[in-house]
């Protein structure tokens, strides 16, 4: 009995971080996609071209729509979180280590939104690592 009601726990905990997870991906998807300049001007970037634009739009602003809609689907459907929270893990594990390669080789260890969102990243993998240890196999 109480092994069901820990299992049920672990499982609405996974559900209310993958919930929260696509509700951050699709928010920063369309402010991506809806104000591309304001947002990639966070970072120093300039969109000096239409097709830089466009390109911003579909794939900061595209791609985490994209991944936010499976990790909604992921939310409601149970036969998918154990790839959602694999998806998760390893997507945030490339990106901060690639990050980190990128403090390191720009010698920006001082930037605040990089370390900022360095943060994000490792939390947010070693959070879905935690919960994707947790599943039941």
């Amino acid at each position: 009995m109480l092994e069901a009601y820990f299992g049920e726990l672990n499982m609405r905990t996974t559900q209310i971080f993958l919930c929260l997870q696509a509700l951050g991906l699709i928010g920063l998807g369309l402010a991506y996609f809806i104000r591309p300049h304001e947002m990639t001007n966070l970072t120093g970037m300039l969109l000096l071209a239409q097709a830089a634009i466009t390109d911003v739009r579909a794939y900061y602003g595209g791609l985490q729509i994209g991944l936010g809609i499976f990790l909604l689907l992921a939310c409601r459907q149970a036969e998918l979180t154990r790839g959602a929270l694999i998806l998760l893990v390893m997507i945030y594990s490339a990106l901060g280590l690639a990050r980190i390669g990128g403090l390191w080789l720009d010698g920006g260890f001082e930037q605040t939104f990089n370390l900022t969102a360095l943060l994000i990243e490792v939390v947010s993998a070693a959070l879905a690592l935690w919960l994707l240890r947790r599943l039941p196999n």
